[in-house]
């Protein structure tokens, strides 16, 4: 059975309120630590939360709660607001995430930041095998040892964002790195950790030097590369490292395209029911015109033609 106009009409308003509602969705926020997801016990540390100029209200969640709410200071930017843990410590120590607000709706919770605390008992030591100096394509292997009892260690690469390396032991972990490449060189520290978020000191510095043609390694990233200052607000920031966010697009872009989509929808079903009126206009003058045709047969006709000279019964 054909749909009627009206019916189309309906249709097209119900998928136009469909899509706009679509449109509503609001992407997820970045949550990232200044100056570092790693911080020194009795510090203070601000976590920010990147969303959208339209956002109204942003609430920090600690641990699956609420852990406090903000709203955008003019004449600041309203995309982004902070919050401020004055001093660091196990308590303070944890998983964070972050929501905003557009109108009457609410965000998707971010990406987690783990943020740890550091400078928990004793302080490590680190050394590397052979030796802190060695030829491009070798390999080498960094020892972590802490005295206090622990089986976790962290391996991290001053310089550039990227993943913590971690390994396990008794008392002792070991990290082989190699083939050397240029990337690799670079000043190292390690961590012993008693839980996911609570760490020790971290070791001395060692400082690994590559002998060879190195080139820019500046420029060359490397598995163990972190860095406390570095960011980039298309990178996701946890406490594992940085990664890229391939879902972060503009929800502006998102609500353009879905109501200009409405929008076609109904100028469509507008052209079906002009068309359907101008042809209901028509209608009556085209029965008109057929009457005055029937009556002229019909006085032309001869009598004798009875029932066939009769002009049919127009509604």
């Amino acid at each position: 059975m054909p749909l009627t106009p009206a019916a189309l009409l309906c249709l097209g308003l119900h998928l136009s309120l469909s899509t706009s509602t679509q449109g509503e969705v609001l992407s997820r926020p970045v949550i990232w630590a200044r100056p570092s997801f790693l911080v020194p016990k009795g510090s203070p540390v601000t976590l920010w939360c990147w969303g959208i100029r339209e956002a109204a209200e942003y609430r920090l969640h600690f641990e699956g709660g609420l852990a406090a709410q903000e709203r955008p200071k003019p004449p600041g930017p309203a995309d982004k607001v902070k919050f401020l843990i004055p001093i660091m410590t196990s308590s303070t120590a944890g998983r964070y995430s972050c929501f905003y607000r557009s109108g009457e709706l609410w965000s998707e919770p971010s990406d987690p930041l783990d943020l740890v605390v550091t400078g928990m008992y004793d302080t490590p030591t680190l050394s590397v095998q052979p030796g802190p100096e060695v030829a491009l394509g070798d390999s080498v292997t960094f020892f972590c040892h802490l005295d206090m009892a622990t089986s976790t260690f962290f391996l991290l690469k001053e310089g550039r964002p990227s993943r913590t390396q971690r390994s396990h032991g008794r008392a002792q972990a070991e990290f082989p790195v190699g083939p050397v490449t240029a990337a690799h060189q670079g000043t190292y520290r390690c961590f012993g950790s008693y839980n996911d978020h609570a760490w020790s000191c971290p070791s001395d510095p060692v400082t690994l030097l590559v002998r060879g043609d190195t080139g820019n390694s500046s420029l060359v990233p490397t598995e163990l590369d972190a860095s406390p200052d570095y960011w980039d607000p298309q990178l996701v920031t946890t406490g594992s490292g940085f990664q890229k966010d391939p879902t972060r697009w503009d929800p502006r872009a998102q609500n353009l395209l879905r109501i200009g989509l409405a929008s076609l929808v109904l100028v469509a079903l507008a052209g079906i029911l002009v068309e359907d009126w101008l042809g209901r206009r028509r209608a009556p003058g085209t029965r008109r015109a057929a009457r005055c045709k029937c009556r002229r047969l019909r006085t032309q006709s001869s009598p004798e033609e009875g029932p066939s000279g009769q002009c049919p019964r127009w509604p």
